[in-house]
């Protein structure tokens, strides 16, 4: 059997990303309207400042205003709140993310039902997490997104496919489910307590892996011809002493297996980001009672 297909995120998140871009400049030019994403960034943790630093460049480059807001990490919660009653009021903002984790002491989930849901670019709000279940119009989640897009730019069969999900976090695997399962999937998720993962895996034609273990999913969990999806992202220390990233997934064993499969990096990580735009451009119109833009449009993931 030959070698799977590799799914390249790169170039499908670039092509997303270049269409909400397109998509900007005309509302702008036609509405005189420039969506605005606003990230909130609490205390000083190093990865953290780069991803806010990477999202602010990828807005400048799709055409989006960015607006960043750092508060010290003694901050409180009152004043996380304060802020984002503030951004939730700012008629240029149109997205709201507040970057995790936050502080020790700081709920989470307190600061992000604070958001207002049409501003809620992340997708985490309960609101947005109920419309997601019940199959209402609403701002998905963009790791899990991501991962439909890449399904689809792969020709994977969604209707009648079964589908195992291979972790049950709020942020990718319940959300990657509720999509898989509105693609009308037939879907399993897997998790710790589960049992026999490998005989549960082999009967998938699309496996998902977000468990957050190194190289776990092996060659023999899975079916023939399947196609892979790893979301995970794992830096592991090499017999030289360097650090790597791995997935999820064991890359070489599966790819003799899979039908097609996501790299580790290049796969669903570049996803993220863009469909991070796609949303807060899906934001800036829905707000105003505009139209999806069509090349960014509810039709790009077929729910």
């Amino acid at each position: 059997m030959a070698e799977a297909t590799i799914i390249d995120g790169k170039a499908i998140a670039t092509g997303l990303r270049e269409r909400v871009a397109t998509a900007a400049q005309e509302l702008r030019e036609t509405r005189g309207i420039q969506a605005g994403l606003a990230a909130v960034l609490v205390g000083d943790d190093p990865a953290s400042q780069v991803y806010v630093r990477s999202k602010a460049r990828a807005c400048a480059a799709a055409g989006l205003a960015s607006f960043q807001h750092r508060l010290p990490a003694d901050a409180g919660l009152a004043a996380i709140l304060d802020l984002i009653a503030k951004l939730n009021a700012d008629e240029r903002v149109d997205g709201i993310l507040v970057q995790l984790p936050l502080p020790s002491g700081i709920d989470p989930r307190e600061v992000i039902a604070a958001i207002d849901p049409e501003k809620d670019v992340d997708g985490f709000h309960p609101v947005n997490v109920g419309r997601l279940w019940s199959g209402d119009p609403g701002l998905v989640p963009c790791t899990p997104q991501g991962v439909l897009l890449l399904l689809q730019a792969a020709n994977t069969p969604l209707a009648g496919a079964e589908a195992v999900v291979l972790g049950r976090s709020a942020i990718v695997g319940r959300p990657v489910a509720a999509l898989l399962l509105a693609a009308d999937c037939t879907v399993t998720i897997v998790h710790s307590k589960s049992r026999d993962l490998a005989g549960i895996c082999r009967r998938a034609d699309i496996v998902v892996a977000a468990i957050g273990r190194p190289t776990m999913v092996k060659g023999d969990w899975l079916k023939p011809g399947a196609t892979v999806i790893d979301v995970g992202i794992n830096r592991i220390t090499g017999p030289q002493g360097g650090v790597r990233l791995v997935g999820d997934v064991d890359f070489a064993a599966a790819r003799r297996v899979a039908g097609a499969i996501t790299p580790v990096p290049g796969g669903v990580g570049p996803m993220t980001i863009a469909c991070l735009l796609r949303n807060t451009l899906l934001a800036a119109c829905r707000r105003r009672g505009l139209p999806d833009p069509a090349a960014v449009s509810a039709d790009v993931i077929k729910v």
